[in-house]
């Protein structure tokens, strides 16, 4: 007889190349995403703002828009991934109709594509950058965009978690791409370098400016401010703003600090922005005596993070009638004795400008928690979503990947702090997907009514359920007749 192989040699069964006929799928968790997507209203939106249809016939824009959320929410990079779902039956049923073929994925990009935009770009020995306009139909993408904000606020409201505070936090990333009309960035590559603006308090991505690569971020940052302001929901009762350097731009201060901002719903906007350390304000920073520095806290090499008030007003090119002067934090880092920075001094100096009356140890705390908001948002648009794969070379349908892959990133941060638990709501897009998209599950037909049944622990069809609940939407049962082919 012979001897039995161990467990870790051998598997105990045999792999059956025949496919289940059982309307089943491997991440019918996804089919959340739909139904959130359908219960913000973004069809309506879609249906209201974005005309691109020149026939009845075929896939809708929210058929497509929708599927393209979904490709990039189940893990998909690119329009060809949608290869990977369309014979998921169970996607089909619920979804209603059957995902469409890359190549209508494609095509349905296209039309945001206005070649007289990219024509108005200047030659480089003109001007070396320029910021293309957007074209009337991703103009009208930041409209569905903005009413799904202002939606999502609204089920907040209903759940009782209402959001009265925003603090919007904006800065732009680098996006590498080989495409032959990329422009080159600052560190060296090719690529884009889009404006992003995010209501930190929600999650959510309110605005965005898709540029080229070598579009510096101080370039006209106050245009991709304002749309974010916009898609803000009146309900907001505090408005907030922090940026970085590149922020830090004469008509954006001006506009922040402007008295009618005090007029407008959510009242005036107190706002963070790291200053850039010219030669002047260098020497304010260094005239600052050592007794008037109040420390932060210790890091852990010993050096001290230290404040201060600054006698510091700028010389501006002009300025407002009856502009009141801005307030300047300095920051300083002290290494301890012995210790030294890499240019071989003992402290550095930066500076914060802000029109916020608050104390200084409590400002910059403030100021600094944007990096934990904006960054994030970009690392999960690009690592986690498929933001980092420019699918064309077109400047227009690059724009729109972008924006679609914001609405993946909305929804899902919807569905994060609207339905997990408080531990599982910083979840990012990889864990995202083992907690509600990645579950197998399976259509079934029980009097007439088409249910989905899925393979999970309790923990995980409660998390499920609690979408089906706050994302309130109409069921109605289906014939059991196959579904048709739109197209």
């Amino acid at each position: 007889m012979p001897a039995a192989l161990p467990i870790m040699q051998k598997t105990p069964f045999v792999l059956d190349p025949k496919p289940l006929p059982e309307a089943s799928s491997p991440h019918a968790g996804a089919l959340a995403t739909s139904r959130a997507f359908r219960a913000i209203g973004y069809p309506q939106l879609i249906d209201a703002h974005l005309l691109l249809r020149k026939r009845q016939r075929g896939f809708s824009e929210a058929q497509l828009i929708e599927s393209i959320v979904l490709l990039q929410t189940i893990g998909g990079d690119c329009p060809e991934d949608s290869n990977l779902f369309r014979n998921d039956s169970c996607l089909h049923r619920g979804l209603g109709y059957e995902p469409p073929k890359p190549t209508a994925v494609r095509e349905f990009l296209e039309r945001f594509h206005d070649p007289q935009l990219e024509a108005q770009r200047p030659s480089r020995d003109q001007q070396l950058s320029f910021i293309i306009p957007a074209s009337d139909p991703v103009k009208a993408l930041q409209q569905v965009q903005a009413g799904g904000v202002r939606r999502i606020a609204e089920l907040y409201r209903e759940q009782r978690q209402e959001q009265r505070i925003a603090t919007i936090d904006q800065d732009a990333t680098i996006i590498e791409s080989h495409n032959r009309n990329a422009l080159t960035h600052y560190q060296g590559g090719r690529g884009y370098q889009p404006m992003l603006a995010v209501w930190a308090e929600a999650d959510l991505v309110v605005a965005d400016e898709f540029r080229d690569g070598n579009v510096p971020a101080r370039q006209n940052p106050l245009s991709c401010c304002r749309m974010a302001f916009e898609a803000l929901p009146d309900t907001v009762e505090q408005r907030y703003f922090r940026g970085d350097s590149a922020c830090y731009e004469q008509e954006l201060l001006q506009w922040l600090d402007a008295e009618e901002r005090g007029h407008e719903p959510g009242g005036p906007i107190g706002f963070a922005i790291s200053a850039s350390v010219s030669r002047e304000l260098a020497a304010a920073l260094q005239a600052v005596p050592d007794q008037e520095w109040t420390t932060i806290k210790t890091e852990r090499d010993g050096t001290l993070r230290q404040w201060s008030e600054v006698e510091f007003t700028p010389h501006l090119r002009y300025e407002r009638k009856n502009a009141r002067p801005l307030r300047y934090v300095g920051i300083r880092l002290l290494k301890a004795q012995g210790s030294l920075f890499a240019d071989g001094s003992d402290r550095m100096h930066f500076a914060v400008v802000t029109n916020l009356d608050w104390e200084g140890k409590r400002l910059v705390e403030w100021h600094r928690e944007k990096a934990g908001t904006i960054e994030h948002v970009h690392d999960e648009l690009k690592n986690g979503l498929a933001a980092a794969h420019m699918p064309s070379r077109h400047f227009a349908v690059n724009a729109t990947w972008l924006k679609l892959s914001i609405m993946a990133y909305n929804i899902a941060a919807a569905i994060k702090g609207l339905c997990f638990s408080p531990q599982e709501r910083t979840a990012r897009m990889k864990r995202y997907r083992l907690l509600i998209v990645h579950v197998a599950g399976r259509m079934n037909r029980n009097n007439c009514v088409l249910g989905l049944r899925l393979c999970a622990d309790p923990s995980t069809i409660a998390r499920l359920q609690s979408v089906w609940n706050v994302f309130a939407l109409s069921t109605q049962a289906t014939s059991a007749k196959p579904l048709p082919r739109a197209g």
